[in-house]
């Protein structure tokens, strides 16, 4: 059976011409699809029977829900979801005083192998569609609670292009789940011809992973760097008039003794410069087999107040969901087929 879910207006259009139903009948599978709490065709109570008949012959909602959730001390939730036969994928649900995160996954696993990731150990097992992406929002418990979207989860999105910009196309779409993009933030380390394409089809919030401002480093810890450099990346960006609402971070996991130095700080400043972004410093989580080890908290103070004494935007990102494995850097399914 084919799933409906994931698929965009136009898709859905195309599926109701080959069954000879009405235009409109397209926007009103994705109001119940994108808008309302169904599970299955039979509910979508304003179509025809016959519209319904036919599409129970090849279709079905394609819903999934979690196999498994865990919950942290600090009220963070940890979802698995199993995709297919190429094993499973995880979100972190992040509640906080004035906002509740979903951090998204795009892929099974990855294969970008940065030094400091758990989930780049296991190589790339398989693309997640959109509706795989969209699945991990909409089958929540929590989901109408959702206030921000990261694509921050397992595998790297600009390594699955199509399959994310349909998913931000449904989510931000008047017909699909009317997110605000402004609501929406999509991380990558920096693959630059699909960074273009993201810069210019969506008006989502980009997040670079960026974790050094010298070459030598990144491409020790990000192996991404012998392709896609820092100064092809900042190039990239910089063609780009972003706006005032439209923000670019930099993500910077920070490293004792290879990344914290005041020397980084003033790297930092001059390679930034004229770009409206700010920094969110992460704290390493430690993770077997590495020789990374996390700065002590005095050190990521320090650099943090120094980097926001030089003019840009600086602040240290809440580590949660850590007695659960759901932190920056660790999702790593430990079942995977």
């Amino acid at each position: 059976m084919t799933k409906l879910f994931g698929k965009n207006l136009s898709q859905l259009q195309d599926i109701m011409k080959s069954l000879g139903l009405p235009g409109f009948t397209a926007k009103q599978i994705a109001d119940w699809l994108y808008k309302k709490d169904i599970t299955s065709i039979d509910e979508m109570s304003n179509l025809s029977k016959k519209a319904r008949e036919l599409l129970n012959e090849n279709f079905e909602v394609g819903l999934q829900a979690p196999t498994t959730v865990q919950t942290s001390k600090d009220g963070t939730k940890k979802y698995l979801f199993q995709i297919g036969k190429n094993g499973s994928v995880e979100a972190a649900y992040i509640p906080d005083a004035n906002r509740t995160t979903l951090c998204v996954s795009s892929q099974v696993g990855c294969k970008m192998r940065c030094l400091f990731c758990m989930t780049g150990r296991q190589g790339l097992k398989g693309n997640l569609t959109a509706g795989d992406i969209l699945n991990q929002i909409r089958s929540l418990p929590e989901w109408h609670d959702l206030t921000n979207l990261v694509y921050m989860g397992m595998g790297e999105p600009l390594d699955n292009l199509e399959a994310v910009m349909q998913s931000l196309e449904i989510l931000t779409a008047d017909w699909g789940f009317g997110w605000s993009k402004r609501k929406i933030t999509v991380s990558t380390i920096g693959i630059v011809p699909a960074m273009k394409v993201f810069l210019e089809e969506s008006e989502c919030h980009l997040a670079v992973s960026l974790h050094t401002p010298y070459e030598s480093e990144r491409k020790m810890l990000m192996p991404v760097s012998h392709v896609h450099s820092i100064d092809d990346i900042l190039t990239e960006i910089k063609k780009h008039d972003l706006g005032k609402q439209r923000r670019v971070s930099f993500e910077y996991i920070v490293f004792n003794g290879i990344n914290d130095t005041p020397k980084h700080v003033k790297e930092l400043v001059r390679i930034l410069n004229g770009i409206n972004c700010r920094i969110n410093l992460i704290r390493f989580h430690e993770i077997p087999k590495t020789p990374l080890k996390g700065t002590d908290e005095d050190r990521l103070q320090e650099f943090k107040e120094a980097l926001n004494a030089k003019g840009i935007i600086t602040t240290i990102r809440a580590s949660r969901g850590q007695d659960i494995d759901a932190a920056c850097g660790l999702l790593s399914t430990k079942n995977q087929n």
